[in-house]
């Protein structure tokens, strides 16, 4: 417009910058696309695609609840019927999968998605991607769901993405994210409600309102799946319901992984736990790892391991506090353990310092608790974040404004952001979205054209909302095209008497579109005071250095520059500050300028610039890089090379993801470095969502290239492509082709000429870019992989092999990774082809790629070479083998070996040869697999060549064979041999039990024998005190050794070790205090130690200390007291008339009273009776002239104070015709008559027939009873004497076990 009229032109601009996490630049409908390129189908062909969307979905709004369509009209030509498309969507960049939330349908021309019952969390940007081959293309639009209307007017919107976490056996942790809306009233906290899956009832798991937005529910029956809910609460009252959670299993989390990895039946909702019955049990070990994962003001979360020593039953645990500084422990879960490794602790003071432990326990008991967690406080470790700062809404479209803003100082876990929008002076805010959303950018869509608004954003994390942010500068909706911002940091570059040379960055904002140049103006100062500003360039200038002509020599300078783009010049730049026009006549060169970045990810970024403009008075030597961290200060500058670099580029790694970084670059030549260029705009080292790297290819035909693609290109996009930086002039070595979103740089002959880094940058992109260096080694790599595609070979998964088969023939086979079906094979030894024949089977299976060849049988002309050659279409290989000297020898023999054993495999045979196992009962038992056994099979068994006789036929059922030799010893060393026979053949299967195999095998029954000793037990005796333990059977390789108190014992008279049968045995005679202690009974078996210990000290000595001295006056009293040695009949008959002389001995110590009776009454002597008792042991008793009035009943008393003994005689008087019939034994006695005295002796007859005779003699077990170190008996004068049974031929016979059962063998020469 000017005095003359006015004049409009218009233009459409689609503005697309960095997305952050959710593509921003697709937050407005639109259509996106890989280029249309060469795309191969699935059915083999090449076409040209053209997808076109038509009736698209714009921008959508729906409520909670509703049912909401999307759908495109999708048309692609070619129309080729045979290739469907693919049709895929995804929202924010994630594939949707059809749920009960989501329906979708293609029928042919047309897609769409279907939200039955939209949540807010369905909120986001849905792409629809039509997928044909390797090509796609894509059209975007957002879907933004609002709260459904509240039931209680006030209460707040539901919350939103429910999730559960950490899922264990009766534990999880629900988290959601917070609603936009408040209802106008700060939300107290929220509700979470649990449903078990497979019914409708609703439990509140929480009774007061929890503000944090993660919550643990305990309490879970395991094996049981739920769902769950939250509702949001505030003074109003409670909101209405989030979408429930997905189910959930109380589950271990290693059994929920095994379930997912080998489904046993369809989900049905429910899964069922059983337990079997413990074994013995033993109490768990303390629980490891104890920490508190997460503490706020409402509850304490704590994690831990289960112990190593566990037995074999399922553990729980039990919980326990206590305040930090005490030691008084409370049990927390006081009346059921929990069974998972988590556990919330509630019903703790705020602000209160505690420590926890946790112990486990099973049905043994309670194990000792775990080391307790540092000290806790009972607070919120995760701070509601700080308000979000710096808002800035810019203009988009008509309809829509883009907010951008910066993340709040020390955020932690955020979960995204809301963004609410205000009508200038209305006061009314309104939420811009539903769902957080991530990254600081973000475009507020359904705004009113031509309306001015004003934007505020707060941030969310589990703790809660922030504050809002300050509200934004008013912004007008409308389509966003305007001139760029200023450009800035306006520097010298080279200063001479008549002319500057200027450098200055590029402006921040282009206004949405390229800048086309930029206009500089100067001005002389003069004294301070500015003059008028003249323009230095007519025409705009595109690069950012320029030289100023004809200044005046010493004058002062103040420059502006302003850009242009295709909206019109833009605003000036502040004015530099002043400069002075003057010859530079320093040595050292000027600073370099036009510093940029590019290819930025999370630890590196490329530096590049451009040389100074003033050298110096020596020629430029090369570069020093300078790095800092964007806050900190001046003396931090710190320098990236140690050498000056001779190229204008650097890819600087070693960067810290999320920190922001600025650098400068200093020149240098002969005289020195220069200063430094003006600092680069600071940069976050972070790889955006999205970004994508330069990939190499090599296509079928062998030719390499380099390929990139951009998803965030504006219509005035470009790829430019560069080698080492600079840019490609020569196109000899190069073609470029873009196309779309897509640009391929092709190599037209890879070669040393082109050795380089390859970087594309995409124009008018937030930094779109990325490299790709070729050294050697890559092109070596790509030269090979693109001669292998012009002359492919068959790539083979297993070279030419060769292998024996059963029969003992010869397999010779390969296989190919993939063959058509038109592949063939020649096969060809000694460079002769060999043919498919009656010594050759060959045979190519294309569907498997298997390739083989099978030989009846190897003979020595056989030896050579054997080759493998393979055709499949146009792709060839070939594989050898070569089979001479040993290893051809070798390969005959084994094939030989093979088919004997075929052979032999064709009547019964062994398929475990002859081996030994000691059983539980520490027998050893002979065992062999056999096979192909039948009915008349036999089996004999041999030991040193003679024949074990087996009582029992074996049946052969399970296909083993045994003999069972108990309580194995020396004896039974030898050769063992089996042998399987019937009419079909015979086979044999040889033992051998001498020397090591031997004495490994009695290693192996003393281990088992040691094994199964008891634990030691204490007993008294009267000698002193024995402690015992018994074993299986004993044998005399099982070495014996007794330690007291860490030191072994040295046998004497008074201590003393046996074996008494099964019994092992340490006798302690006489025992005194310095016998107490520990002892320990020490088996070796030849290779190991096997201890057993008692504690014999305490109670345990006084106990068996008093018992002893008991049965010791017990033994005294028996030895000493008074007893009849002899001497006296039982019953006396005599004539009458005759004298009778009756005579004893008599013991005890005190020496005994002596008394006799007679007929039960005292008697004393007289003149016909003489009794005496001689020097205390000599008792006789006398009748001169026996008569009838003397038969009687006598009995001698002898008495001391340790006893009482009574020995009693019954005298017969006959008369001379007097007869009895008693069975009669004459004596003599005093020197009288043999017919004068009858004495008889009562005894009880019995008899034993001889089948109970063999009875008991078979009763008697054939091993030794007793073997005795030193033993001392009762009665000092008495020595025993000890003696090992010899191990006759009937003590050897011992019971054999065949088939399982027990048989009776022996030895037949």
């Amino acid at each position: 417009m000017n005095v003359k009229g006015e004049i409009s032109a218009y233009a459409s601009l689609v503005v697309k910058r960095y997305k952050g996490e959710i593509d921003a630049s697709h937050l407005h409908a639109g259509t996106f696309s890989m280029p249309l390129s060469l795309g191969v189908t699935p059915h083999g062909f090449a076409s040209r695609f053209e997808i076109k969307f038509i009736d698209k979905f714009e921008v959508m709004f729906g409520r909670e609840g509703e049912t909401m369509s999307l759908g495109c009209t999708v048309v692609i030509s070619p129309d080729i019927k045979r290739f469907k498309p693919d049709i895929e969507w995804y929202r924010n960049g994630v594939l949707i999968t059809p749920s009960k939330w989501v329906q979708m349908h293609w029928t042919g021309e047309r897609a769409s998605l279907t939200l039955t019952h939209a949540n807010k969390e369905d909120e986001g940007l849905y792409t629809l991607r039509v997928v044909m081959g390797e090509y796609y293309e894509e059209y975007s639009g957002y879907v933004f769901v609002r709260d459904a209307d509240a039931e209680i007017p006030g209460a707040p919107g539901a919350p939103l993405d429910v999730q559960c976490l950490d899922a264990n056996k009766d534990y999880v942790i629900v988290s959601w994210k917070q609603p936009a809306v408040d209802g106008g009233n700060p939300i107290l906290g929220y509700f979470i409600d649990r449903c078990e899956v497979g019914t409708t009832h609703w439990t509140q798991c929480n009774e007061t309102p929890v503000k944090f937005a993660r919550f643990p529910v305990t309490g879970l029956i395991e094996g049981r799946s739920y769902i769950f809910r939250v509702r949001a609460v505030n003074r109003a009252g409670v909101s209405l319901p989030s979408r429930v959670s997905e189910a959930v299993a109380a589950l271990d989390p290693a059994d929920r992984a095994r379930l997912r990895s080998h489904p046993s039946a369809p989900w049905t909702g429910q899964i069922i736990v059983t337990e079997e019955e413990p074994a013995e049990g033993v109490i768990p070990g303390p629980p490891t790892d104890l920490q508190v994962i997460e503490a706020t003001k409402n509850y304490v979360v704590l994690s831990w391991k289960p112990p190593g020593q566990r037995g074999h039953e399922g553990i729980m645990y039990f919980v326990e506090k206590c305040i930090a500084g005490t030691e008084d422990w409370q049990r927390v879960n006081t009346e059921i353990p929990v069974k998972s490794p988590r556990f919330a602790v509630f019903d703790l003071s705020e602000g209160k310092s505690y420590c926890f432990r946790v112990r486990c326990c099973n049905s043994a008991g309670i194990g000792e608790p775990s080391e307790a967690t540092e000290a806790t406080v009972v607070d919120d470790k995760l701070d509601i974040p700080k308000p979000p700062g710096r808002i800035m809404p810019t203009r988009n479209t008509d309809t829509s404004v883009v907010v951008t803003w910066t993340e709040p100082p020390d955020a932690k876990e955020l979960v995204g952001y809301y963004i609410e929008s205000s009508v200038v002076g209305s006061g009314h805010w309104e939420p811009c979205n539903n769902n957080p959303v991530k990254g600081t950018r973000f475009i507020c869509h359904g705004l009113v054209n031509g309306e001015k608004y004003i934007f505020r954003v707060r941030a969310v994390n589990a703790a809660g909302l922030s504050e809002f942010s300050q509200d934004s500068e008013p912004i007008e909706v409308q389509a966003a095209i305007a001139a760029p911002s200023p450009p800035y940091d306006i520097t010298v570059l080279e200063s001479v008497r008549d002319s500057m040379v200027l450098g200055w960055k590029q402006p921040k904002a282009t206004g949405g579109t390229e800048i086309t140049g930029y206009y500089v103006n100067y001005r002389e100062v003069i004294g301070g005071v500015p003059g008028k500003w003249r323009e230095a360039n007519i025409k705009a200038i595109s690069e950012r250095a320029y030289r100023i002509e004809n200044l005046k020599e010493n004058m002062v300078y103040q420059f502006q520059v302003a850009a242009a783009n295709l909206a019109g010049v833009g605003t000036p730049s502040l004015p530099s500050k002043p400069f002075k026009c003057e010859e530079w006549t320093i040595a050292v060169p000027g600073p370099p300028h036009d510093v940029t970045y590019t290819e930025v990810r999370k630890d590196s970024l490329v530096l590049l610039w451009k040389e100074p403009v003033y050298t110096g008075r020596s020629p430029i030597a090369g570069y020093y890089i300078d790095m800092k961290e964007t806050e900190a200060k001046e003396e931090h500058w710190r320098s990236v090379n140690e050498k000056p670099l001779q190229k204008k580029f650097l890819k600087i790694a070693g960067l810290t993801e999320g920190v922001s970084y600025v650098f400068r670059v200093r020149a240098t030549n002969q005289a020195g470095v220069g200063r430094p260029s003006d600092i680069t705009d600071p940069v976050v080292a972070e790889t955006r969502p999205g970004t994508k790297e330069v990939v190499v290819n090599v296509d079928d035909d062998g030719v390499i290239s380099l390929n990139f693609e951009c998803d965030q290109m504006s219509p005035n996009s470009k790829f430019v492509w560069s080698k080492n930086y600079e840019p490609i002039e020569d196109d000899s070595r190069l073609d470029i082709d873009s196309k779309g979103g897509k640009s391929k740089a092709i190599f037209k002959n890879l070669g040393e000429d082109d050795l380089g880094i390859y970087s594309c940058v995409v124009t008018d992109t937030d930094g779109v870019s990325s490299g790709y260096t070729i050294d050697e080694e890559e092109m070596k790599r790509l030269l090979a992989l693109s001669h292998e595609r012009k002359f492919p070979t068959i790539p083979l998964a297993s070279e030419l092999a060769v292998e024996i088969l059963e029969k003992g023939e010869v397999r010779f086979w390969l296989q190919a990774e993939k063959l058509s079906g038109n592949a063939k094979a020649n096969f060809v030894f000694n460079d002769k082809e060999i043919f498919n024949g009656e010594k050759y089977k060959m045979k190519v299976d294309q569907r498997t790629g298997l390739v083989e060849m099978i030989m009846d049988k190897l003979e020595d002309k056989d030896e050579g070479t054997y080759t493998f050659q393979l055709q499949d279409g146009k792709a060839t290989n070939q594989s050898s083998l070569v089979l001479i000297g040993d290893v051809f020898k070798k390969l005959r023999d084994e094939a030989e070996f093979q088919r004997k054993e075929w052979h032999r495999k064709q009547g019964p045979h062994f398929v475990d040869q002859l081996g030994w196992e000691v059983t539980d009962e520490c027998n050893v038992m002979l065992k062999c697999k056999v096979a192909n056994i039948k009915k008349e099979t036999h089996i004999v068994w041999y030991k040193d060549d003679r024949e074990i006789m087996v009582d029992e036929e074996h049946d052969f059922k399970d296909g083993v064979c045994t003999l069972l030799i108990s309580e194995f010893s020396k004896k039974d060393t030898g050769i063992y041999e089996v042998i399987l026979k019937d009419d079909r053949g015979k086979d044999v299967s040889e033992l051998k039990l001498t020397d090591t195999a031997f004495a490994d095998l009695m290693n192996e029954v003393c281990r088992r024998i040691a094994l199964s000793a008891t634990d030691l037990k204490i007993q008294s005796t009267a000698e002193g005190i024995r402690l015992y333990s018994f074993v299986t059977y004993y044998v005399d390789d099982l070495r014996v050794g007794w330690v007291h108190n860490d030191t072994q014992i040295r046998y004497t008279d008074r201590v003393k070790t046996g074996v008494t049968g099964e019994q092992i045995w340490l006798q302690i005679n006489e025992p005194t205090p310095q016998d107490k202690g520990k002892y320990t009974m020490e088996l070796f078996d030849g290779k190991t130690g096997h201890k057993k210990t008692v504690d014999l000290s305490g109670q345990a000595f006084d106990e068996a200390f008093a018992e002893f001295q008991r049965l010791k006056q017990a033994a005294i009293a028996e030895k000493n007291r008074a007893r009849v040695l002899g001497g006296l009949p039982d019953v006396v008959t005599i004539q009458e008339g005759k004298a009778l002389n009756l005579s004893c001995t008599v013991w005890g110590d005190p020496t005994p009273e002596v008394s006799w009776l007679k007929n039960e009454k005292s008697f004393v002597s007289d003149a016909n009776c003489i009794l005496k008792f001689e020097a205390g042991k000599n008792v006789s008793f006398t009748i001169s002239a026996v008569s009838t009035h003397d038969s009687g009943k006598y009995s001698l008393v002898v008495k001391n104070k340790y006893g009482t003994e009574t020995s009693d005689v019954t005298v017969i008087v006959i008369t001379v015709s007097g007869q009895t019939d008693t069975a009669k034994h004459t004596v003599s006695i005093s020197g009288q008559s043999q017919n004068n005295i009858t004495v008889s002796k009562k005894k009880k007859a019995t008899t034993m027939s001889k089948p109970q005779q063999e009875k008991e003699k078979k009763d008697i077990k054939p091993h030794v009873d007793e073997i005795i170190a030193t033993e001392e008996t009762s009665d000092s004068k008495e020595i025993p004497r000890v003696e090992k049974e010899k191990n006759t031929e009937n003590n050897q016979q011992t019971a054999k076990k065949t088939h399982g059962k027990a048989a009776a063998a022996r030895t037949v020469p």
